[in-house]
């Protein structure tokens, strides 16, 4: 083979992929801006140029407004908790006892599924019927909550079945996190007297917190896009707009309402906020290795 040849040949191998990523991920999101400044006309036949009016309506509409508030207080809720329960998790799951294999084994089930099974299992499980959550706290507390079909419950549902959902990815990396540290900085603060707190606070949360800021972008991203099956599964947005985030609302006015126009102008919002994320994070990044 020439070498005029080598060089040619990886370009051609590439072609496809380039022709896939630009069919179907490029293009989509030019004509997608393209379209947030347009609507279409009563009849469907052509479109309407109207240039920001699209979004000055998104702005000017309360429910919009309501579905931002949602996402806002959807992703901070899902992440913390997320966070906080898998670091306590890895924590345990690190320690060297019987049978710890097994119970990894158990916790990483939930990443194996596809966040439509999972919108699936918390639906039959918080069934006002037949769930077990309610069989729980029938029998304990007398108690039976709607919880799939009531606010605020139905919020809650959907951050349960989130966090259940995520918990698996970031217990894989906390754990990776904590077998990293060395063994010897632990037990050199237990001679000097350092309560399991004091360990917690000062040596592993710093240790890890590289760790911690790239779970948090993740799973703000996982919340934004991924969640959605979860929310179309479990509660369709609803009660009232209670679990619409900013994807179902999407979602709805472009398929459901079919205001192609508005749409457009939501994805290119999400489409914003998720590079306003990468940026942020990729900057935070490049700075601690120049600190390095």
């Amino acid at each position: 083979m020439s070498c005029l040849s080598r060089k040619i040949a990886p370009y051609l191998l590439l072609i496809p992929t380039f022709l896939v990523v630009g069919l179907f991920i490029y293009w989509p999101a030019v004509y997608s801006f393209n379209l947030s400044f347009h609507r279409l006309a009563p009849f469907g036949n052509r479109t309407i140029f109207v240039g920001w009016k699209n979004f000055s309506r998104l702005f000017a509409w309360s429910e919009y407004t309501n579905t931002v508030i949602v996402t806002v207080a959807y992703v901070t809720l899902s992440v913390a908790i997320t966070v906080i329960i898998s670091l306590f998790l890895a924590m345990l799951l690190n320690q060297k006892i019987p049978g710890v294999r097994l119970y990894r084994t158990f916790i990483f089930a939930p990443y194996a599924i596809s966040p439509a099974i999972a919108g699936v299992l918390w639906t039959f499980l918080l069934n006002p019927v037949v769930g077990h959550v309610n069989y729980f706290l029938t029998k304990t507390f007398g108690i039976q909550v709607e919880w799939l079909t009531t606010k605020p419950y139905a919020f809650y549902s959907i951050v349960f079945a989130t966090v259940w959902k995520m918990m698996p990815f970031d217990v894989i990396f906390y754990l990776a996190g904590l077998q990293s540290i060395p063994d010897e900085l632990l037990e050199s603060s237990i001679i000097d007297g350092a309560s399991l707190w004091k360990r917690i606070r000062h040596i592993i949360i710093p240790l890890l917190s590289p760790i911690t800021f790239y779970v948090v972008i993740m799973n703000i991203i996982t919340t934004m896009f991924a969640a959605f099956a979860i929310i179309d599964v479990m509660t369709k947005g609803g009660p009232a707009n209670s679990t619409t985030t900013m994807i179902y609302r999407l979602y709805l006015d472009a398929f459901a309402f079919q205001k192609t126009g508005i749409a457009a102008a939501e994805s290119v919002i999400l489409f914003l906020i998720m590079s306003v994320v990468t940026i942020f994070y990729f900057l935070l990044v490049e700075k601690r290795v120049h600190y390095q």
